[in-house]
């Protein structure tokens, strides 16, 4: 079986890709499996360049293809100043936990949007690095909604799931069963396919 490296300390995300990779005979790992972890300015422009940063830098200390990915968010009538962009995590340029995440967008929601919701997308960045060759993919997914009303249920890593809705399915996102991801077409093997390609 072939390893790879995710650069990242986000479980949720390597869970994202496990199965899919273990069906095509890849093992995942994650930087918490290593001795030395990193500590990478991810000061790219877009979610493109931060992967490269970080797949570079991590490539340095492993023998292993390395992935590594950033996403961007884009939300749609808030100020430009509030544009979140590459920085959805940071605000004010304070680091904000999965709760002030939550707190933070969800009142954005409640400010600037039409009945508490405002339409959003993701674009995707992931680099991969395999004996010197880098590769890239980027990808975005249907628009969503943020909402100022919270789910009950929060999954660790991905905090803004909890006041994200799906507007085919009218469900949060932590509501989404298996089955209504294979209604929504939304198994992501296009990017396992780019990895699988590509190690």
């Amino acid at each position: 079986m072939k390893k790879i490296l995710f650069a990242t300390e986000n479980q949720s995300k390597v869970e994202r890709f496990k199965k899919g990779l273990l069906k095509n005979n890849i093992e995942i790992v994650s930087i918490n499996d290593l001795e030395n972890k990193l500590e990478v300015d991810e000061n790219g422009k877009d979610a493109i360049e931060n992967a490269l940063i970080k797949a570079r830098a991590y490539t340095k200390i492993t023998d292993i293809p390395v992935i590594a990915m950033d996403d961007n968010l884009y939300i749609d009538d808030i100020p430009l100043e509030k544009q979140p962009g590459m920085y959805v995590r940071r605000v004010n340029g304070k680091r904000l936990s999965d709760d002030e995440m939550i707190k933070y967008y969800s009142s954005l929601a409640h400010t600037y949007g039409e009945n508490g919701k405002l339409t959003c997308r993701w674009i995707y960045g992931m680099a991969l690095i395999n004996n010197g060759s880098e590769k890239t993919y980027t990808w975005s997914k249907d628009d969503f909604y943020i909402t100022d009303t919270p789910s009950d249920k929060i999954k660790k890593g991905y905090p803004l799931n909890t006041i994200s809705i799906n507007k085919k399915l009218n469900k949060y996102f932590t509501d989404i069963t298996d089955e209504d991801k294979k209604l929504l077409n939304e198994d992501e093997s296009d990017v396992i396919d780019f990895i699988c390609k590509n190690i």
